[in-house]
């Protein structure tokens, strides 16, 4: 029964396309996540979308700095733009600075071979269409068998898993969300590599809601507002 409850939520949170359907998000002008680590406010990720003549932009900002006694332990920068054409992944780029680090992805979709180009900080090379951006924006990363770091390029074979229906109560507003995890599908990566990544998904309109790790600390994202 729960594998059926399963596949009827993907089919309908999914088509065969996996960067199609992005229309979902037509009435989204802003997403503001805040970004917290063992409870406390460290920072925040905006998503600003963008449209023209059948193009969308989505353009996102994040930062944050963890904090001890006055002194700065680490701090990340990043921005990215992700830009489909009538519906369909376009191409994506991004530049992270973590600490004194940076990282980098560029990313175009390659209609001739039907396949993705990939030129990152981790990865340089192809990779199939049917692999999404982490930005986790973007519900279609339930249906994708790995997705593509959106710091470095690095391709992360994921398996997802629907953990259930739950309700949700973010900066006082009831959501009905649906509860998934995403876990690295090749046990043999080192603990820190590993993808493990609660994600909650509003039942009705498919917006983000919520995300959570372990890693050094337990860190959530929580959505702030929209419009």
């Amino acid at each position: 029964m729960k594998k059926l409850i399963v596949s009827i939520i993907i089919l309908t949170l999914t088509t065969s396309s996996l960067f199609a359907h992005v229309e979902h998000y037509k009435s989204f002008n802003n997403l503001n996540f805040e970004l917290y680590r063992n409870g406390k406010l460290i920072g925040y990720h905006n998503y600003e979308f963008i449209r023209e003549n059948g193009t969308l932009k989505v353009v996102s900002d994040v930062e944050f700095n963890i904090n001890k006694l006055g002194v700065n332990l680490y701090s990340y920068k990043a921005t990215s733009e992700e830009i489909y054409k009538n519906n369909l992944f376009y191409k994506f780029s991004s530049k992270t600075k973590q600490n004194k680090k940076d990282k980098y992805v560029n990313i175009v979709s390659d209609n001739d071979k039907n396949n993705l180009v990939i030129d990152g900080s981790s990865y340089k090379g192809t990779a199939s269409k049917e692999f999404i951006v982490g930005t986790w924006w973007n519900h279609q990363i339930i249906k994708a068998k790995a997705q593509i770091s959106a710091i470095s390029g690095r391709i992360i074979q994921q398996n997802v898993t629907f953990v259930g229906k739950e309700q949700l109560n973010i900066n006082g507003k009831n959501y009905n969300a649906l509860h998934f995890n995403f876990a690295s599908a090749d046990n043999k990566l080192p603990k820190e590599k590993k993808l493990n990544t609660d994600i909650w998904y509003d039942e009705e309109t498919h917006l983000w809601l919520k995300a959570s790790f372990d890693k050094t600390g337990f860190w959530e994202y929580r959505i702030k507002n929209y419009n």
